[in-house]
Parts: C-alpha cells; structure tokens; sequence
C-alpha cells in the first residue's frame, strides 16, 4: 500500500439510465379484423450499484473515474415483449468504504462485508405499454407510459479501513517501526517528521495461529483539528478500530502533556473517539533502566494501562500483544 497508490476519497457522477418507453400498439394479423392492444412494456434502465470486494484495499481503481453511467431500458415491442432492461454498472468497494450524498453530506450506505451490495442509484422504470391498460370495459387503449429518467447526482466515496488497532502519537513516536517489527507490513521509516503519509495495514501473529489488524496513522500534531501538519484527514481511519494504540517516545518532555494533546485532538475531531478502548505504549524504552521506568510510572496517565516497549530490542513486544488481546476480546 505504497503512497501514491493509496487512495481514500473520490467524488464522481453517478447517473443511471432511464426506463424505454412502453408501446402502443394493436395485433394486427391477416384474418383478424380487430386484434387487441399487444403493446409491451419498455425495459428498467441500469443502475449504479456498489459491491463490497475484500481483494480491494484501496479506491485507486475509481480516482480517474469521474462519470458512472447506467446504460437506457430499450422499449417495449410489439406481441406483449418487455424491452430489455439497461445494464446495471457494479462498482467493487474496499470493506469498510462508506457513500454519501455530495450536495447533503447524507450517508447512503457502508460496505462491510464481502459481496455486500447496495443500490446507489436506481435505474428509471419501463414505461406501461398499452396492454397493461386493458380491461372488459376499455378493450382499446390508445396511450402508454413513456419510461421514467434516470437520476444524476455526485457521490463521494470515503474509505474508513476496518483495523482491530489504531495507532495513535506524534510524528516520530516509533509506530511505523513497531508495525514492521510485529507484522510483515514494510511502511516507510526515517527520522523525520512525517515519514508515514498514508495509513499502513499490517496483520499481527498471536499466540496459536490467532492474529488481529493494526493500522499505522499519520502522525498528528499539537492544531491537527485545524489543519496544521497532515490535519486530521486520516483519523477517519480509526473511527472503526476497536481499541487505540497510543504511542508516545520515552525521551518526551511530558508524557501525560503529550497524551492529553493527542486526546483533545481526537475529541476536536470526533467525540465519540473517546469512547473507544485505549492503551498506552511507551516506545523507545531500550534507553531506560529499571529504576528510571519505576519514576516514570508514576507521571503516567492513570486512566488506562501502560506498557514500556522498545521495537528495536523487541523489550515488552510480547506483554503489549497479551495487552492488545485482552482488550480486545
């Protein structure tokens, strides 16, 4: 899931075709004097549907892509036949990809699931031919429906990844360097600030063949909710973890200064964050010794459990997944 490949929000038109016209029309057949209303109904015009496709991480497939069109019922045909109906335009989704209306902000749907769909915008419908509109009474109607429109509206596409753990720290806090220690997932590491630009997945191996997902976030800093740094355009990919991940470097000036900036940052953002469980690593912890650890515990946040790790030396790597587990189940 390289940079320029990670894609996470794109806004298209979405237009579905319209309904064929019903016919209007009368048998007419050698012999048969007054042959009744045969007139077919026309055919629904495509829609544009989503389907959730777990061999898609990202929404790159659909960034060049700013029109989706449903092609046009065709109309009804004489001797009763129904045209044939447009074609349905599918558009395979990551999981965890949500819909909304561009011009409200109204949310259409969330993809969840593998092969989950969802009718974003219906197609128009046939129109009646004239043989609909028969009866003992009126025995020759002379009208039909003409088909109903299409709908063209714009829809943005938001991709929220579905991650157990979220990472949570500052630039430079170590938490790309703890993904590619506990994963496979190689994510870029410098030290810089910033290094990580776009969320990395890694799948994390547990104890008898059990594992759960983290999720590397770019780092926020200290006015992230006013759009200072990266701002906040990637936090919307920790709403759907489970439990957060809050990495701060045992080298920090202050570790509760620097927990409660990441957590007033998240509630300028979303409140709701805060309701989520939460723990605290201490990265970068092969410079302490014992006793300094035991001057350290007593400064750090006492709301939520803390543990001392260190990537590079793998120190505390193991108590930290027992941790994450047993918060997570």
């Amino acid at each position: 899931m390289s940079a320029p490949n990670f894609i996470d929000y794109v806004k298209f038109c979405s237009r579905s075709g319209k309904g064929g016209a019903g016919c209007l029309h009368f048998h007419r057949e050698k012999f048969i004097q007054k042959g009744g209303p045969d007139g077919g109904d026309g055919g629904r015009g495509g829609s544009i549907i989503l389907r959730g496709d777990s061999q898609h991480w990202t929404l790159l497939h659909l960034k060049y892509r700013k029109h989706v069109i449903g092609t046009d019922g065709n109309p009804g045909e004489e001797q009763d036949r129904t045209g044939a109906s447009g074609k349905d335009e599918i558009i395979p989704v990551p999981l965890g990809t949500v819909a909304r209306d561009a011009e409200t902000g109204e949310i259409r749907c969330e993809i969840t699931e593998d092969g989950q769909e969802f009718v974003l915008t219906p197609g128009g419908r046939g129109g009646k031919g004239n043989a609909y509109f028969s009866t003992p009474t009126h025995q020759a109607p002379q009208h039909a429906q003409p088909g109903e429109p299409g709908i063209e509206e714009w829809i943005i596409l938001e991709l929220k990844l579905l991650a157990d753990v979220g990472l949570v720290g500052f630039p430079n806090a170590g938490k790309s360097t703890l993904l590619s220690v506990v994963s496979a997932a190689k994510p870029k590491i410098g030290d810089y600030p910033f290094t990580t630009l776009t969320p990395n997945l890694g799948v994390v191996s547990y104890r008898e063949g059990l594992s759960f997902v983290m999720a590397d976030i770019p780092g926020i800093i200290e006015g992230a909710a006013e759009g200072r740094g990266l701002g906040t355009r990637f936090l919307r990919h920790i709403e759907r973890n489970s439990l957060l991940l809050f990495m701060i470097p045992a080298d920090a000036n202050n570790i509760q200064t620097e927990y409660d900036i990441l957590l007033n940052e998240l509630r300028k953002y979303n409140p709701e964050l805060l309701d989520k469980k939460r723990i605290l690593a201490v990265s970068k912890s092969d410079m302490l010794d014992d006793e300094l650890k035991t001057e350290m515990k007593r400064e750090l946040p006492t709301d939520l459990p803390a543990v001392f790790i260190s990537s590079i030396t793998n120190q505390g790597l193991v108590e930290l997944k027992d941790l994450i587990w047993s918060h997570l189940h």
